[in-house]
């Protein structure tokens, strides 16, 4: 018999999903979504739905959440001399200089530009800071730097007016309105992320509310998502992959309730995998959270030692992902696995708009 795949071999991270249980559309009411309930320390599985989470919880934990508004980073517009072209914004540099993803990227090369609307052209300006800097046999950075053209509004401004929402491409049709609300967490306020926090996209203010009124406490954070989330990792080794940088910022209110929790016993619930990355990535070797800005560049895969999250809430992700990895290095693979399963069997909805997992 062939020898089962390790937890550190990527091939361990397939799974067999039907196309149609990725969704497409999201439920009419946020937290009508199905949730798996996952306990960690004996496999038991159970079916219940979001609206229950504030009962799965225990009063005082803190719940951590990433705040993270998702901006219309993705442009359309046409090359001059002809052709359609497509621009992901991903970082700001200057007010009007960013890095970008584009397509089609042979024919976008330093000093075209995109026409998107009026009042918006794009120009390219060059690679990515740090990137090969041209000749045949140069490498090309996925990045270019490309400076927005504006003649009657302010970047924000433009943006909102000719951005798209960036739906991540597993979702197969074009974002209309009211993406503009639904990919996005009603507690999202400072943007920056081209995609969304998506364990968040489930909670309502009463649900919040019913929370609050159990005893379940509340804590914020920011990190913006870039791209990368959805980057299958290439490498055979998941040890080996590595992710883009990503910005975060841990409120001092954040640190110091994170750290009388721990202190006092209580769980630190984190809601997703971007704030779980956040927490463990500045927690410092005393301990204690740290406050304050930075980036991660945080790889989680099986071997990992959380110090700083107790349970998660998530969605269902991607084969051969960082996420899928970060969830199984938390609940253990093959648990995780049995799980995925499980969800298929039964016709759970799976990614960004789909149903939601509690580990704990």
């Amino acid at each position: 018999m062939p020898e089962a795949p390790s937890d550190h071999e990527i091939g361990a991270y397939d799974f067999e999903l039907p196309r149609e249980l990725v969704a497409q559309e999201p439920l009419a009411e946020r937290d009508a979504s199905r949730l798996l309930v996952l306990q960690r320390a004996t496999g038991l599985l159970e079916h219940r739905a979001f609206a229950d989470l504030p009962e799965l919880l225990r009063p005082g934990d803190l719940l951590v959440t990433n705040r993270s508004r998702v901006f219309p980073a993705r442009l359309l517009g046409r090359r001059q001399g002809g052709g359609e072209a497509e621009i992901l914004l991903v970082r700001r540099h200057e007010p009007d200089l960013w890095e970008a993803m584009v397509r089609p990227g042979r024919r976008l090369r330093p000093g075209a530009v995109v026409d998107v609307g009026p009042g918006l052209r794009v120009r390219i300006e060059g690679p990515e800071a740090g990137a090969p800097a041209g000749g045949d046999r140069a490498q090309p950075s996925p990045l270019r730097r490309v400076r927005l053209l504006l003649t009657d509004l302010p970047a924000e401004a433009a943006l909102e007016r000719h951005g798209h929402v960036p739906l991540p491409p597993y979702i197969r049709r074009t974002d209309v309105p009211s993406d503009r609300d639904r990919y996005q967490t009603v507690y999202a306020r400072e943007a920056g992320s081209v995609a969304a926090p998506t364990a968040g996209l489930h909670f309502t203010t009463a649900l919040l509310e019913r929370m609050r009124e159990r005893g379940i406490e509340r804590a914020e954070l920011v990190l913006h998502v870039g791209p990368g989330t959805f980057r299958r990792v290439e490498v055979l080794d998941v040890r080996e992959h590595r992710v883009d940088p990503e910005r975060f910022t841990i409120p001092e209110t954040t640190a110091a309730a994170v750290d009388l929790a721990r202190a006092e016993g209580r769980r630190v619930v984190a809601v997703g995998t971007t704030a779980t990355r956040a927490l463990e990535s500045a927690l410092g070797p005393g301990g204690r959270l740290h406050p304050g800005e930075g980036e991660t560049d945080l790889v989680i895969v099986p071997g990992f030692r959380f110090r700083a999250v107790d349970a998660l809430v998530t969605n269902f992700h991607l084969p051969r992902s960082s996420l899928l990895l970060l969830v199984s290095a938390f609940g253990g693979r093959e648990r995780v696995l049995g799980a995925y399963a499980e969800a298929v069997r039964q016709r759970y909805r799976f990614y960004s708009y789909g149903d939601a997992m509690l580990l704990g």
